[in-house]
């Protein structure tokens, strides 16, 4: 009790000044209309200027959550699309046939959102990791593409973690082609910039027009049909008697790789053991 009282006789000048200065606002401003209405326009504009600020905040703080979520989502749509196409070429080719084929009830693709949490684009051989393991489903030889393109293929995986292959990587393939063309070659990367690539082995009677969308040619297990990968050039065309070599701007941006979408073939090992076995009864050292 002592302090509290020498608390206010050490500072009763400063509390009387606080006090005859709130009761002169007081009174100022509410006998005066006019100050008394600029009074509540201040006021509310420095909370509201508060309040955004503080809502700036929150919002910067809850981005990762709502990011992961839009991810989600896109997996879930693409996903969707894959399946879409698939059921459309069903159709089609039913149109071709007597009976028209049930609809299978297990979609052909699934996408597994994954974090980049290392990533290089500048070596001779680039890779990425990212936070998805076998225990998320995750396997090696699984495609990985991001909202704009194509980025690799997982290489080795643990149970939390997975190594992929860029494309930024001259070990790594795909098989590609020109959209609306069923003419298709290899794409490689050529060690150069980490935004471009080579068509290679396209045939020489393939019709194209730089600016044309190169997409995936589905020909694997590993990445659905029509998956875009970039652009043709304008005006750095390579051939041969037989094939063209072509420079591809491609779509997705390596240097800003944040989230990506593993793709999961629901009838991979189907079609793996069909190959394989295919091969084995085609063997004649296997009769």
């Amino acid at each position: 009790m002592k302090e509290f009282f020498e608390f206010f006789r050490r500072y009763s000048k400063w509390l009387v000044l606080l006090i005859y200065v709130a009761l002169s606002c007081a009174l100022l401003f509410n006998g005066d209309p006019y100050r008394h209405h600029l009074w509540l326009t201040s006021a509310s504009t420095v909370s509201g200027a508060i309040y955004k600020v503080g809502h700036n905040i929150t919002s910067f703080f809850s981005l990762r959550e709502v990011n992961d979520d839009l991810n989600r989502r896109n997996a879930v749509l693409e996903a969707e699309v894959q399946n879409l196409k698939e059921q459309i070429n069903t159709m089609r080719l039913a149109g071709f046939t007597d009976t028209m084929p049930t609809p299978d009830s297990v979609a052909h693709f699934n996408f597994i959102v994954a974090n980049v949490i290392n990533n290089s684009i500048h070596h001779a051989q680039n890779y990425l990791t990212v936070d998805k393991g076998t225990l998320d489903g995750v396997r090696p030889e699984m495609g990985v593409i991001d909202h704009s393109g194509v980025v690799g293929t997982v290489s080795a995986v643990g149970p939390h973690f997975a190594r992929v292959i860029s494309l930024l990587n001259p070990n790594f393939r795909l098989s590609c082609k020109i959209k609306n063309s069923d003419n298709f070659g290899s794409l490689v990367w050529d060690g150069n910039s980490p935004s471009e690539a080579l068509l290679e082995e396209l045939p020489r009677h393939t019709v194209f027009q730089p600016g044309d969308t190169v997409v995936t040619s589905g020909y694997s297990a590993v990445f659905p049909a029509g998956l875009p990968v970039g652009t043709i050039m304008p005006d750095n065309r390579e051939h041969n008697e037989n094939f063209f070599t072509l420079r591809i701007k491609l779509f997705a941006d390596f240097s800003r790789l944040s989230n990506v979408q593993i793709v999961v073939d629901n009838y991979r090992d189907e079609l793996v053991a069909v190959e394989a076995n295919t091969i084995v009864n085609s063997d004649p050292a296997a009769k």
